[in-house]
């Protein structure tokens, strides 16, 4: 009875001091000896009626987590982490996309316990968590870090490069993730023109006739940043009848026309231009829609210098993410009048505080980040994930997404 005791207190000591990411791993090590251990001191347990029930509770607790994380076939399941609780569909519709296939495990946890759980799962889906390098070398099951979409400016690739873990996105193209942003680009613009947080009030005063708004039909529209989402935002704003500038830093071809999925060709847009050729585009433009990737290079790219040499009342969009704009300049530019209306899908942070002094100007449209979450786009997204868990578990190439690493 003493020897048990002892086993057994020396088992928790262990399980306290050893770290939470590894408490897992520990327990289906241990918990084989363990067994083996009952199964030859029978007689000495039943001797010990008070250990008994202990080690029978201790039994029941290991063969739950065996079972947990043991398939049919006796593979470990392979393990999905979604992080935190934002945009919810994504990981609802891929544990739907993957209800049949049990061997696939998918979770959303809060973003509290990530550091400690992260060591438990081979994908890990990071949506709008920071993947810093020390959470990173948790990650020790890792195969894969990606996005729900494209962007992985909070993922450090170099860490995860470092610890053997590749990096992904899913490309916006395949899945109608660009298309549905264009739309929400041609939604906020007509928000502002139309006046929409005025409308609102007009509406609850009981007023008619008022406000006075303006047409997209005329105006010329700068796209900054000539990516996946540019490309669908000039096709669908071309029957509006407007002027499209686009700059892009690289572009494929000196051929001002692009080819349509149909085949045919397409003045795509008016204007071409490079990155050193935003503020003469900005001079220009009635709109400006940044579409940028955000990196090193690109973060404030809408800076004081910029807003500066947009006409005066003119429209910025911001489609892709908040760190693009310069809060300052953008304030200082609604404050002076010299922007006319400023829309946003992506904030500075995130969730945008709604208290925040730059909402309070009526021409500022706000919306939680909503531009790609579409029932067409998740459900793409969400079988892309879905069949990357299912290749990885049975060893095969992984398809659908592009590396960053």
């Amino acid at each position: 009875m003493c020897i048990l005791s002892y086993l057994v207190n020396m088992f928790l000591l262990l399980f306290q001091i050893i770290p939470p990411f590894k408490r897992l791993s520990f327990i289906q090590r241990a918990s084989r000896r363990f067994v083996l251990f009952i199964i030859g001191n029978c007689e000495l347990l039943c001797s010990c009626h008070g250990y008994w029930l202990t080690v029978l509770s201790w039994c029941r607790y290991f063969w739950n987590i065996q079972k947990r994380n043991m398939c049919e076939d006796g593979k470990a399941n392979t393990r999905v982490l979604f992080c935190g609780p934002h945009f919810p569909a994504s990981h609802n519709y891929t544990k739907e996309y993957l209800h049949n296939y049990p061997l696939i495990q998918v979770d959303d946890l809060p973003f509290d316990s990530i550091p400690d759980l992260i060591g438990n799962y081979d994908i890990c889906v990071v949506k709008s968590m920071r993947l810093s390098s020390d959470l990173i070398a948790r990650a020790t099951r890792m195969k894969l870090i990606m996005q729900y979409g494209v962007g992985l400016e909070g993922v450090d690739i170099t860490a995860a490069t470092n610890h053997g873990i590749k990096v992904a996105r899913i490309p916006s193209k395949v899945t109608g993730n660009a298309a549905s942003c264009a739309e929400m680009a041609i939604y906020i613009m007509l928000g502002l023109l139309r006046k929409q947080n005025e409308m609102q009030c007009s509406v609850r005063l009981k007023k008619l006739g008022d406000p006075v708004g303006d047409t997209l039909f005329g105006k010329t529209v700068f796209i900054l940043g000539y990516g996946n989402i540019g490309i669908e935002l000039a096709k669908r704003l071309r029957p509006f009848g407007v002027k499209i500038l686009a700059t892009k830093r690289n572009w494929a071809s000196n051929d001002p026309k692009a080819t349509l999925e149909n085949g045919t060709q397409e003045d795509s847009v008016d204007e071409k231009g490079s990155h050193e050729d935003i503020y003469e585009f900005a001079k220009k433009s009635d709109i400006v829609v940044c579409c940028l990737t955000m990196n090193s290079q690109t973060v404030g790219t809408v800076n004081e210098n910029f807003i500066s040499s947009m006409r005066k009342g003119g429209l910025l969009v911001n489609i892709a993410r908040g760190g693009l704009l310069d809060y300052k300049a953008v304030y200082e530019g609604l404050e002076s009048g010299h922007l006319g209306g400023v829309g946003m899908d992506v904030a500075w942070t995130e969730p945008f505080d709604p208290n925040d002094p730059i909402l309070k100007f009526p021409n500022v449209l706000l919306t939680p980040h909503v531009a790609g979450v579409t029932e067409s786009s998740y459900r793409s997204m969400a079988k892309v994930v879905g069949d990357v868990a299912l290749q990885l578990h049975s060893g095969k190439p992984l398809t659908g997404i592009e590396y960053a690493n």
